[in-house]
């Protein structure tokens, strides 16, 4: 049985499955293949509090924590609403096609909804053909303003 879960960053139970799972995604090679540093593993639950943009979801499996979802809600200037951005999805490869991955975007949207967001966004590698195929599935499409100008391309500049 799944169910889903919304985080609480303080409960020190909840951060700590949060931790682990994330931690499981990191050393997935669609996480980057390394581990999260002992700071972030330290010090993620309780910075994930002092914020009020930031939302998790935990899926159980009869449970067990197996599937993980963190987002960070933005702003739209263009739609002046908020946008709900999925920074993180995640299933434990042993529960991986049980639907987990779709419960969680399910728990997101509900969310997203009630805080009257007017989008969902997430970036997904180019490789990932199994969570784009999901993406796909539950309504995610590519971005783009102008065909002609073609779609928008996710960068970064680490600071």
């Amino acid at each position: 049985m799944i169910d889903v879960k919304a985080v609480n960053y303080r409960d020190p139970d909840q951060a700590q499955q949060l931790v682990y799972l994330l931690n499981q995604y990191a050393l997935d090679p669609m996480g980057g293949g390394e581990p999260l540093s002992e700071e972030v593993q330290a010090h993620l639950a309780k910075r994930l509090a002092e914020r009020s943009d930031t939302f998790s979801f935990i899926a159980y499996v009869d449970g067990v924590p197996a599937g993980l979802v963190n987002c960070v809600e933005n702003f739209s200037t263009f739609a002046a609403r908020p946008i709900m951005n999925i920074h993180d999805i995640a299933v434990l490869p042993a529960y991986r096609g049980q639907g987990l991955s779709t419960a969680l975007l399910q728990a997101v949207e509900q969310l997203a909804r009630a805080r009257h967001c007017c989008k969902l966004t997430l970036e997904v590698l180019e490789g990932n053909t199994i969570a784009k195929a999901s993406y796909q599935k539950f309504g995610f499409a590519g971005y783009e303003l102008d065909p002609a100008m073609g779609q928008a391309v996710f960068w970064q500049k680490k600071l």
